[in-house]
């Protein structure tokens, strides 16, 4: 009994055998016919099964499944790049396992020609704004081809592009694990029929200078990117708001790139968000040092310095950065308030002092003492007016000023030019 029932198991099996056969023959007519569509629901139809075949006929069904959906992807279906992609992959893993080839080199053509397409396709997404199905299949094209680590580095590109910073992240990551470097060699000559310098590989390059067809050739270095992306790792913790992973990034960063000014007022930026203002004064400081005529440096150091209160700190930065950049509006509206605010500051010693003739005598010092304050602040916004004549909010401040110190000449002067 026990010999008649393993009998009818093994007809059992057999029989499931020709049926998967039969399907993929009728999956591949379909293929030869022009009909992907079929032949991928004909294979899917006896996926279920496939599990329990032979490796051979296992390896033959995936291949088949490969081209039906490669042959979709090459017609505009792109949700099928990847399933095709996935089926030749198993091609390789069934026939590593069971130590035959027949379809393996095939499919590792295939995969060229997908990892091809796939990278026209992202090109085209990046063309159209569609960043995240770019950066997807850049990164789908990099798994079919991992020695083109540059399909990594773009498709990292790709998702910052699109503000897919987590995806970006992973990708980031992932380059970081790898080694991945991005610097070399681009080898350049120009066409001598067209004029045009072109890019080529090396042997290719050489060929075409010795044949004639091309001259002027050039070997010009690429940099490496690892201090790039390490930066952009930071950036993207910042962006998350993970600002304790950001700083230990940035360390990490300008450890590799120490002479990065950005790199140093992004560090500088979370500081500042955390509010730890002499941190963020101590590397604003390195960053001047590394870039002296910078004007937007000098301005951001005044700005700290006049939130604390270190007025004649922040004087001396708002006037370099004038200094390098004549036309800096904010920088005179800002160094002018900080006259007109420690003017505003006698106000209230002044409406504090009685009528005994020492009070009148120190009244009218601080009286006085107000009112040049205020005209300082107004000299510096004379000053800003010869390089932004128009500027409304310069006019505006003018004219608080003139009315603050009783000046009804310029104060009128100030408000004709406002248009009021």
């Amino acid at each position: 009994m026990k010999r008649r029932l393993l009998i009818i198991a093994g007809l059992a099996f057999t029989m499931v055998g020709f049926a998967q056969k039969n399907e993929i023959k009728a999956a591949e007519k379909a293929l030869k016919g022009g009909d992907a569509a079929s032949a991928k629901n004909t294979l899917e139809a006896a996926s279920g099964l496939i599990s329990g075949a032979d490796e051979k006929l296992q390896a033959q069904y995936h291949f088949t499944l490969g081209k039906a959906y490669m042959d979709l992807a090459k017609k505009g279906d792109a949700t099928a790049f990847e399933p095709a992609a996935n089926a030749f992959k198993e091609v390789l893993a069934v026939e590593e396992r069971s130590g035959k080839a027949k379809y393996s080199n095939e499919s590792r053509q295939y995969m060229g020609s997908l990892t091809g397409d796939l990278v026209n396709s992202a090109i085209k997404d990046n063309g159209e704004e569609k960043f995240k199905e770019a950066a997807e299949k850049l990164y789908l094209g990099y798994t079919l081809s991992p020695m083109d680590t540059t399909y990594l580095y773009y498709a990292a590109s790709s998702a910052v592009n699109g503000g897919h910073y987590e995806d970006a992240l992973k990708y980031y990551e992932e380059l970081q694990q790898i080694g991945y470097d991005g610097g070399g060699i681009v080898y350049k000559a120009t066409n001598a029929a067209t004029g045009e310098e072109e890019v080529m590989d090396k042997v290719q390059r050489d060929l075409m200078v010795k044949s004639g067809t091309y001259t002027d050739p050039k070997d010009e270095k690429t940099p490496s990117k690892k201090s790039e992306i390490v930066k952009n790792i930071a950036l993207i913790y910042t962006q998350l708001g993970q600002d304790d992973k950001a700083m230990e990034a940035y360390k990490t960063a300008r450890a590799d790139d120490p002479n990065d000014v950005n790199l140093i007022l992004n560090e500088a930026n979370l500081y500042f968000k955390a509010g730890d203002k002499e941190k963020f004064k101590e590397l604003m400081a390195e960053a001047i040092a590394l870039a002296p005529d910078n004007p937007d440096l000098h301005y951001n150091v005044g700005v700290i310095n006049m939130e604390q209160g270190n007025l004649e700190d922040a004087r001396s930065a708002y006037k370099k950065a004038i200094e390098l950049n004549p036309g800096f509006t904010n920088a005179y509206l800002n160094l002018s308030t900080t006259y007109v605010n420690e003017g505003n500051g006698l106000i209230d010693e002044l409406n504090s002092l009685g009528n005994s003739r020492e009070d009148i005598a120190k009244y009218e010092k601080l009286k006085e003492d107000k009112n040049n304050l205020f005209m300082e602040g107004a000299t510096v916004l004379e000053a800003a007016l010869k390089t932004n004549p128009d500027n409304q909010s310069i006019l505006a401040q003018l004219q608080n000023i003139y009315g603050a110190m009783g000046d009804n000449e310029n104060y009128m002067r100030i408000k004709k030019l406002l248009g009021e």
